[in-house]
């Protein structure tokens, strides 16, 4: 269900006011639910495998607990909750039963597209899932040709979000000094590895999987602005780089 709430217009003073940085050399998407409307078909996806195993939790409860955390990341969480290990190929099982939802269900985040194309500045992807999933998503959703090939997975580093190891990365590989990243996230997770490595993080809550209250839920996690509607996102960058200039 999507949150309700009317759209956010801001002025350059509004930015200001909530330290945002004055220039943006790079814009860092994470995937699921900010470019892919994903998140419902993976967390049935991941719910799903796990029940196969013996680990009784709904889609919703995944959403709960591991919105923004990378398989791996949630296999130890559950792994140290049962004292037993879950099998060798549980992330491959999950990832499996995410790309047959995603034939049928899977669609890009709504004007997202004319998004990216608006945005005059380099950018890239920082997500917690693995490369296979992050190009068959974007694929699905006709968003690859225009990303890659700066598209950077969590398995790239030893510890995925929250920490800021992922963002770091993709900074050093695009060149760019954290301070002047922006980054565009969905999750608490995403929005607190980013914040860690030093960037300004957007709070996106206009995915199919955002409840009422998620905005507020952004906000506190760090999030400088939140929006719901990827027809504001180039505005939005346009007005952070002139904050302070």
């Amino acid at each position: 269900m999507r949150a309700a709430g009317r759209r956010q217009i801001l002025s350059a003073q509004d930015l200001s006011a909530n330290g945002l940085i004055a220039n943006v050399d790079l814009i860092i998407f994470d995937c699921d639910g900010v470019l892919v409307d994903s998140e419902v078909i993976s967390c049935r996806a991941h719910a799903a495998t796990l029940a196969r195993h013996g680990y009784a939790i709904t889609a919703d409860q995944v959403l709960d607990r591991f919105l923004g955390v990378s398989d791996r990341e949630a296999r130890l969480t559950i792994e140290n909750e049962i004292g037993r290990r879950l099998p060798d190929d549980f992330e491959a099982q999950v990832k499996q039963a995410t790309l047959q939802f995603y034939a049928g269900d899977l669609q890009a985040i709504s004007h997202v597209g004319e998004a990216i194309a608006a945005i005059d500045l380099p950018k890239c992807v920082a997500s917690s899932g693995t490369p296979e999933k992050i190009h068959h998503g974007l694929t699905c959703a006709g968003l690859y040709d225009r990303l890659a090939p700066h598209i950077f997975s969590a398995t790239q580093v030893k510890r995925g979000k929250p920490a800021p190891d992922l963002f770091l990365f993709a900074a050093e590989r695009m060149q760019a000094s954290p301070e002047r990243c922006l980054v565009i996230e969905d999750s608490v997770p995403g929005i607190t590895g980013a914040r860690a490595a030093g960037m300004t993080v957007l709070g996106f809550h206009g995915g199919s999987h955002c409840r009422p209250g998620h905005a507020e839920t952004l906000r506190a996690a760090g999030a400088a602005l939140v929006f719901d509607d990827m027809r504001q996102l180039p505005g939005l960058i346009g007005r952070v780089g002139a904050a302070a200039s």
